[in-house]
């Protein structure tokens, strides 16, 4: 459904991309002079933007752990997965079952390069570079269709990425929510959580300065009623839809967000039987 122009395998250094900007948040290396100014300019109006890319990259860790330990999920989806970093979706999964499949999606050519390096050895693990809102491509992309058995539970991974599309009645987040369940079996997750403030001017600051830092490659900060209403029809985790550090933390002592000028928010449902 996707109709942008298509996909560049030219990586511009000059040119910010939210993925190596979450890569310099998170401590990586992977990332370039422009990144780290853009997260400076950032972090003047929202501070608490490190600790929010680390605390999410922790909720990501424990939902596939526990889908992988508790519900037995074998097969993960990751939209929008971004540079490998350490305690990746496939070696939380595999540390629980070794035959369990993981395929990537990303559409920075950068990702692609540092992903296939680092997986090359890995034939349970894939990284294909498509457009996350092209639900057709990357479930017909045969490394998917050798990896994915759709007629079987499917975790889908929508990790702190709605926000870098715009909305559309055939490519925002709901409509890409809605072609992605059509091809899911019943019991099957999906993780989905974004960025969100109830402060407009956060919201309009944060919306701007994405959009013109990345040259357009942004949607919109949001509210949590938009992040809610992606969850209709699914039966909700516990502890349902809340701010991310505080879904199922390890410890009572656990990171938490303390900031909330913006917030990473959304939680994990379960697509109920037929």
């Amino acid at each position: 459904m996707h109709t942008d122009k298509p996909l560049s395998k030219e990586i511009h250094a000059t040119v910010p991309t939210a993925a190596r900007m979450y890569d310099h948040y998170l401590g990586g290396k992977d990332n370039y002079a422009a990144d780290r100014a853009a997260c400076d300019e950032l972090d003047k109006v929202v501070p608490s933007t490190r600790r929010l890319a680390v605390n999410n990259r922790r909720f990501l860790q424990r939902v596939v752990r526990i889908l992988a330990a508790e519900h037995g999920v074998r097969q993960f989806l990751d939209h929008g997965s971004g540079l490998p970093t350490q305690d990746n979706v496939h070696q939380v999964a595999q540390r629980h079952d070794p035959t369990a499949h993981v395929v990537y999606v990303d559409n920075d050519p950068m990702v692609l390069v540092h992903g296939r390096a680092l997986l090359e050895q890995d034939e349970r693990t894939c990284v294909i570079h498509a457009d996350m809102r092209d639900t057709d491509a990357i479930l017909s992309h045969p490394d998917t269709q050798r990896l994915i058995d759709l007629s079987q539970p499917v975790a889908v991974l929508f990790n702190s990425v709605f926000h870098c599309i715009p909305d559309s009645d055939t490519d925002g987040p709901q409509a890409v929510v809605r072609r992605v369940r059509e091809r899911l079996a019943p019991g099957s997750f999906l993780l989905m959580c974004q960025l969100v403030s109830e402060d407009p001017e956060v919201r309009a600051f944060v919306t701007d300065f994405m959009d013109q830092a990345t040259q357009g490659q942004w949607g919109r900060v949001r509210q949590e009623k938009d992040v809610t209403a992606l969850f209709d029809g699914l039966e909700i985790l516990e502890p349902g839809l809340v701010e991310v550090s505080t879904w199922r933390p390890d410890t009572d002592v656990a990171p938490r967000q303390l900031t909330h000028e913006w917030i990473e928010f959304g939680g994990v449902g379960r697509i109920p039987p037929a």
